[in-house]
């Protein structure tokens, strides 16, 4: 699951510097796109995996909770 994480992660970061190359506004809104999927898709799998800590814990619900508040001003 490591693994996985740090691909979509890995994944994410080149999509957003690609983007900011790009030259071209569809491939631009495209790979900004699939980095936001790579960002929703590692946040999964750390919501997933349980926390090392009590702080770990708290840090991790405090990520969800900012996320959820991200989202809910897009809508």
């Amino acid at each position: 699951m490591n693994r996985e994480l740090r691909e979509f992660r890995r994944l994410e970061r080149l999509c957003l510097e690609q983007a900011a190359l790009s030259t071209m506004d569809l491939a631009r809104t495209g790979l900004l796109k699939v980095a936001d999927d790579c960002r929703v898709a590692a946040e999964a799998i750390e919501a997933q995996s349980p926390p090392r800590g009590a702080f770990a814990g708290a840090v991790q619900a405090l990520k969800l909770a900012l996320t959820a508040t991200r989202v809910a001003s897009w809508h």
